[in-house]
């Protein structure tokens, strides 16, 4: 499904009623979620992963494979519960952890100021600095300021969009404009898109650009930084600051005794040494760690 945002004039209005709609209705529904002593008693968690988001969460013959597949496998042997997991779709995936269906988010979640009003982060495991992707054939865009007026597609729901402001000030700087927008359900869609023509670029997060780029490099190219800093992280209800320590236990477990940067290396390509070394937990705290003050 793709829903098209003709004249991104309003862009900046339409983006904070989005935002404003998504805080409102996780808020509503916060209050519901269950605490670490809860876990506890009853001796489980219950985990919530997506299944379309590779190399975060995927799905390869019926089962779930990535980056976070193997951090579950890690997270299992390392509490003192059992975990239960639920593969979904993205959609409604972070509004079924607010309303208390699961205990957190194990997924590839960007951190936002939207998501931070309801929502604590591990500490970060990944970048998700925006980058634009585009035909590896298409020499029409060489540069940022090649994008002006092109038609861009970005996933619905996706933190990038709030952030797509960043890229429309430096389209201005250099006299240039924001091009259509098209939202998609899922990035795969805007990718078939994209190799069709029916796009000139799209913006996706650092990691899923390079493993997309990776593995179809006849195909697509990774342009210029779109945005600044960004981080991927597991989200957790800000009602359970203590299974938020928890998690920030096993993060920092997992870096002392180097399997962390082995997934990384193995998923990524990389590991990310200069990340936070500290959970994100607050509005102001994430914006200037992203460079958004």
């Amino acid at each position: 499904m793709r829903l098209k945002v003709p004249g991104l004039q309003a862009l900046s209005c339409k983006l904070m009623l989005s935002a404003a709609v998504a805080t409102l209705a996780f808020t509503l529904t916060q209050p519901a979620t269950a605490d670490l002593s809860d876990i506890k008693s009853r001796g489980v968690m219950k985990v919530a992963t997506e299944d379309n988001y590779a190399p975060f969460n995927f799905m390869e013959n019926g089962q779930a494979k990535g980056f976070n597949a193997d951090m579950l496998k890690e997270l299992k042997q390392y509490a003192p519960f059992s975990i239960t997991q639920e593969i979904m779709p993205w959609t409604g995936l972070l509004a079924a952890v607010s309303s208390g269906q699961y205990d957190m988010a194990l997924t590839g979640a960007l951190v936002s100021t939207e998501r931070l009003r309801v929502f604590n982060f591990t500490i970060p495991y990944a970048s998700a600095q925006d980058f634009y992707v585009k035909r590896a054939d298409d020499d029409s865009i060489r540069s940022v300021a090649d994008l002006s007026g092109k038609k861009l597609g970005v996933q619905a729901g996706s933190v990038l969009l709030t952030r797509l402001p960043e890229l429309k000030a430096m389209l201005d700087k250099s006299g240039g404009q924001l091009g259509e927008v098209v939202k998609y359900q899922s990035y795969p869609e805007a990718y078939a898109d994209l190799a069709n023509g029916r796009l000139d670029y799209v913006i996706n997060a650092e990691v899923p650009v390079n493993t997309l780029v990776k593995a179809r490099p006849d195909v697509f190219s990774k342009g210029q930084a779109v945005s600044g800093p960004g981080f991927v992280a597991w989200p957790v209800p800000k009602s359970d600051p203590e299974l938020l320590k928890f998690l920030d236990q096993f993060m920092t477990h997992m870096k002392q005794s180097g399997r962390l940067a082995e997934l990384q290396k193995t998923w990524f390509g990389e590991a990310f040494p200069d990340l936070p070394q500290q959970p994100i937990t607050e509005v102001d705290q994430f914006r200037q760690l992203a460079n958004l003050n």
